[in-house]
């Protein structure tokens, strides 16, 4: 007789925490199917399964969205992201002040005024850039909710990337006038005088050998500009125009390891010397060819 009461106390049992698993998960986000499942074995095992499964994974998700990875430590989300008129004028602000103060040298070259100075001096790079991060500490960090440790935090981890690149930019710029400065465009200027050879082929190869040995597309093309000069009073202007171009394609030749671009794109995209060399020493060179093909194709049809 106690067997049947047995049975059907444990049929009710069974269907009592099928009814609370089912709630559970429905205010919980837990599946279902898994409730069902661990809730037929017996009223008290499966009760309790489902609800310690339930608030664990309940707390589980939450400590994912809630902790920083790897240190444990809460971290601060901001609560509203910047508007898009306030973020284009931080990033332009920097480039705004440089063209200010380029406008203001053209239109007033020779003014000694006290606006003329203090545009001279907002739009020199270093402050026009400097004015740009603590605007943007502002605008892009404190306006959002960052607190001051979020915005610490966050200005240290900025720095440590950008050490590596500073100091092999400053090594490259100054091993580019090492170069300049022992004269090597003179040797080429000597080189090129008696050649016969296309003008716009000439200040291509001319671009090339500044390139390669400078390691700077400016003094590739302002040197090779200087030395083929003579040679622009015998062209068209259509051919000077052509000649600028084929300058401008020989000063992109194959940028390497003496170019602070090069170790500028390296620290950025986190790659090899290797591998820098195959892709953006490669990719440089085929613009450099490109363009000189184009010019060469130009100058039989202008």
């Amino acid at each position: 007789v106690a067997e049947p009461v047995a049975v059907g106390a444990t049929r009710e049992a069974g269907d009592a925490g099928r009814d609370l698993g089912t709630r559970t998960t429905g205010q919980t986000g837990t599946r279902t199917s898994t409730a069902r499942t661990s809730t037929g074995t017996s009223t008290g095992t499966s009760t309790g399964t489902s609800t310690t499964g339930t608030s664990t994974g309940t707390s589980t998700t939450r400590m994912s969205t809630g902790t920083r990875a790897g240190t444990g430590r809460p971290e601060t989300v901001p609560v509203r992201r910047p508007s898009f008129a306030v973020t284009l004028t931080t990033v332009l602000l920097p480039v705004v002040l440089m063209l200010a103060k380029a406008i203001a040298d053209v239109v007033d070259e020779h003014g000694h005024g006290v606006a003329k100075r203090t545009v001279d001096f907002i739009g020199t790079p270093l402050v026009a850039l400097l004015v740009a991060v603590l605007l943007a500490m502002f605008t892009l960090g404190i306006g959002v909710g960052f607190d001051k440790e979020r915005l610490s935090r966050t200005e240290d981890q900025s720095l440590p990337p950008i050490a590596g690149i500073l100091l092999i930019v400053a090594a490259g710029g100054g091993l580019k006038q090492v170069l300049v400065d022992s004269g090597i465009s003179k040797v080429i200027a000597s080189w090129v005088e008696g050649s016969t050879i296309s003008p716009l082929l000439l200040a291509w190869f001319v671009a090339v050998l500044i390139r390669l040995a400078t390691g700077s597309a400016t003094v590739a093309t302002v040197t090779a500009a200087g030395i083929l000069q003579p040679v622009t009073q015998t062209l068209s202007t259509s051919h000077v125009s052509l000649l600028v171009l084929a300058i401008g394609a020989g000063s992109l030749f194959f940028s390497h390891v003496n170019d602070a671009g090069f170790w500028l794109t390296k620290q950025y995209f986190g790659l090899s010397v290797s591998q820098n060399l195959k892709t953006w020493s490669v990719m440089e060179t085929i613009l450099s060819v490109m363009g000189i093909a184009m010019v060469l194709a130009l100058s039989v049809v202008i």
